[in-house]
């Protein structure tokens, strides 16, 4: 456990550089934004302030996931993250909803002041700093496995597309299309309630412990093809933070011992553990060819 402590630090690493940019850019982007007379730089600048908070959440969930467990938390912290990241998608949800009724609401007053050309400069400059920060980051989670710093990476070369789509917006004003500025900031709104659902619909997909069913089949193959393992009665997964927590009921040859069956549940163990890096199993020995004791309900796919 030592290792996976060690990974969710340099996560928080990740986490501290982004939000250090978001700080820088979204400072830049409000002031520039106002000065400049840009409605899709200051939507954009707004994106990034709840980014800030969306990366503190991450920052808080790793903190907190690294503490070991206890007698209330028998598997840990883990889960942390991901409530975290919930909180986080509420609060994107509400600044994306105030951008979107400001920019509609100015589009429709007749508001056309021309934004100056510098605003779509600080647009593209920011654009190129978020797409380091995303390939710093995606580089990162994949070294340690990190499904909350990948989700904050996507964020940051979401929010690189977004600085693109302000860039369009204020040039497209330039050329005598001042709606367009507007347009970009409703665009910008409605992307960030976008992510905002997506985080959330994840969230709550793990919380309630929903588990993707092709990932599950790739799990019973594995242990299928586990040797001494003859048939397979039940297996359930449900995610637990960055890691995966899976329940199998296996069938044995009858005539094999106690120690063998418990041979065969450790290479079960060792399997999940090298092909894809689970390190809680459960594994239930029966033998083949006993009806399951009473009462014992088998898990039925949907």
């Amino acid at each position: 456990m030592g290792d996976v402590y060690g990974d969710i630090r340099k996560g928080e690493r990740g986490a501290w550089i982004s939000i250090a940019a978001y700080i820088v850019l979204s400072a830049f982007k409000l002031i520039c934004g106002i000065w400049f007379a840009s409605s899709a730089l200051t939507a954009d600048g707004f994106n990034n302030v709840t980014d800030i908070v969306a990366s503190i959440a991450v920052l808080i969930g790793l903190k907190i996931s690294r503490k070991p467990p206890d007698s209330d938390h028998a598997y840990g912290h883990f889960r942390a993250e991901t409530i975290a990241a919930l909180i986080a998608s509420f609060i994107m949800a509400a600044v994306g909803l105030q951008v979107l009724v400001e920019a509609v609401r100015s589009l429709f007053t007749g508001e056309t002041v021309q934004p100056d050309i510098r605003s779509a400069w600080v647009a593209l400059i920011s654009a190129v700093v978020m797409g380091g920060v995303y390939l710093f980051n995606s580089r990162l989670a994949k070294q340690i496995k990190n499904q909350a710093l990948m989700a904050a990476a996507k964020d940051n070369l979401s929010d690189a597309m977004v600085s693109i789509g302000a860039a369009v917006g204020i040039l497209g004003a330039q050329l005598g299309l001042p709606w367009l500025d507007k347009a970009a900031a409703i665009l910008v709104g409605f992307l960030i309630c976008y992510t905002a659902w997506g985080i959330f619909r994840e969230s709550t997909h793990s919380l309630t412990d929903g588990f993707d069913e092709e990932r599950l089949y790739d799990l019973r193959t594995t242990i299928a093809r586990t040797p001494g393992v003859e048939g397979i009665r039940d297996v359930k997964a449900r995610v637990h933070g960055n890691h995966v927590l899976v329940d199998v009921i296996i069938e044995v040859d009858p005539g094999l011992t106690l120690v063998e069956g418990h041979q065969i549940s450790d290479k079960i163990e060792e399997r999940m553990k090298k092909v894809h890096n689970i390190m809680h199993v459960h594994v239930h020995v029966e033998p083949k060819g006993v009806d399951p004791t009473p009462g014992y309900l088998p898990h039925q796919p949907s």
